[in-house]
C-alpha cells in the first residue's frame, strides 16, 4: 500500500531555528542508531519512519556504523526513502557521520581526511541521496591535527556531499577551536550533537550550552531519555527485550533499586503535569530553548507518537525544576557522571 504522509503533520510540531542559521529543525528528530538494523523486520522500521513523518518530524539522524552490521541503518533507510518517502526528499533533514570504527585497517575511523571522505561517500551510497543535508564528525580524534578533520568537512561540503557540517561529543574547548578553523573557511559549525538528559548533564558542567549559544550554533542531544531508563519501561525492573537485558549499550547493572526509585519519583512529576515519563523527560532537555532538538529512537512507531507529545508542555516551575534537580543530585543516581567528564 502507498504511503500517503498525514496532511496536518506540520501543525503537529514546533520547529526551531538551528543557532544563528536560516535552517529549522523540528524539536523533536529520530535517529536510527538502534531498530535499523538487520535484527529489525523493515516492516518495523517503515512504521517507525511513517509515525514520525505524520507527526512533523523531518529529521532523521544516522551514522556510518549503525546497524547492526554497521552500514545496514543507513541501506534501510535509503530503501524508505526510494519507496515511503519517495517525493519527499525536500521535506526532509538527513544527517550522517564518520568518527567511530566502520572498517578494518588503519583508515576506519576516527579523523582523517581519508577516512572522513571516504565514509561520507560510503554513506551517500547506502542511502542512494547525492547529499546528505548535515554531516558530523562523530568524535573527536586526539591523534588527527583538528585542521585535517575540519577541511574535510569543509570539502565536503564545498564538493556537494553535504549541505552543513556538524560536531558531536566535543568538549567546550574543543568546540571552540574547530569552529574557529570552519569559519575562517568558511563553513561554519551548524550544529553540535552532545548526550544530554537529566541524569547526565556534562554540558551544562562543561560549560558546552553556553559555549554553543555564545558562538550561534545549534544543539541536538542524543540520549535524552538515558537510552530508556527516562521512560515508563525501567519503573518495575528490567524487562525482557529491552535494551539492558540484550546488552545493547546499557549495562543493566546500572538499572539499580536506587535508579528505579529515583526515576519512579520522576514519573510522579509527570503524571501532576499531565505527561508520561518520556513527555517530562523530553520536555526537560528542551525547556527555555536551549536545545534545538531532542534525539530519540524508538522500536516501535507507538513510542514516536508518545515522544511528538511532549511538545504540548515544554514550560516548568522553579518548583518542579527544582525537585528534578534533587532526584538528579542524588548519590549514584547520575549514571554517567563518571563517563561524561572524558566527553
Amino acid at each position: 500500500m502507498t504511503y500517503i504522509p498525514a496532511a496536518n503533520r506540520y501543525d503537529r510540531m514546533i520547529y526551531r531555528r538551528c543557532g544563528t542559521s536560516g535552517l529549522k529543525l523540528p524539536a523533536i528528530s529520530l535517529g536510527l542508531w538502534h531498530n535499523f538494523g538487520h535484527d529489525t523486520p523493515h516492516d518495523t522500521k517503515r512504521a517507525i519512519c511513517q509515525a514520525a513523518f505524520d507527526h512533523g518530524i523531518t529529521h532523521f539522524d544516522l551514522a556510518n556504523n549503525y546497524g547492526p552490521p554497521p552500514g545496514s541503518a543507513e541501506e534501510a533507510f535509503g530503501e524508505i526513502l526510494r519507496t515511503d518517502f519517495r517525493g519527499f526528499r525536500d521535506e526532509l533533514i538527513i544527517s550522517s557521520k564518520a568518527g567511530y570504527l566502520m572498517w578494518d585497517g588503519p583508515y576506519g575511523e576516527f579523523g582523517s581526511r581519508k577516512y572522513t571522505i571516504a565514509s561520507c561517500d560510503q554513506s551517500l551510497k547506502r542511502m542512494g541521496v547525492e547529499y546528505v543535508d548535515i554531516f558530523y564528525s562523530h568524535r573527536f580524534d586526539p591523534d588527527t591535527p583538528l585542521e585535517e578533520t575540519m577541511m574535510a568537512l569543509d570539502h565536503i561540503v564545498r564538493s556537494g556531499r553535504a549541505l552543513y557540517v556538524g560536531l558531536s561529543s566535543y568538549n567546550s574547548e574543543k568546540t571552540r577551536a574547530a569552529a574557529a578553523i570552519l569559519r575562517d573557511l568558511g563553513t561554519p559549525c551548524l550544529i553540535h550533537q552532545p548526550s544530554y538528559n537529566i541524569l547526565n548533564r556534562w554540558v551544562e558542567t562543561d560549560g558546552l550550552k553556553t559555549t554553543l549559544k555564545e558562538l550561534g550554533i545549534g544543539s541536538i542531544a542524543f540520549t535524552p531519555l538515558a537510552q530508556g531508563i527516562l521512560t515508563g519501561k525501567y519503573l518495575k525492573g528490567v524487562p525482557q527485550g529491552s535494551r539492558a537485558s540484550q546488552g545493547k549499550s546499557l549495562d543493566p547493572a546500572i538499572i539499580t533499586p536506587r535508579a528505579i526509585e529515583s526515576v519512579r519519583k520522576l514519573d510522579e512529576i509527570a503524571k501532576t503535569r499531565g505527561q508520561t515519563l518520556a513527555q517530562l523527560a523530553l520536555a526537560w532537555v528542551l525547556r527555555e530553548g536551549g536545545i534545538t532538538s531532542a534525539l530519540i529512537g524508538a522500536s516501535k512507531p507507538e513510542q514516536v507518537v508518545d515522544c511528538a507529545g511532549a511538545i504540548a508542555n515544554l514550560d516548568f516551575t522553579s518548583q518542579e525544576l527544582a525537585q528534578i534537580d534533587q532526584i538528579a543530585e542524588e548519590k549514584d543516581v547520575n549514571l554517567w557522571a563518571k563517563s561524561s567528564q572524558t566527553e
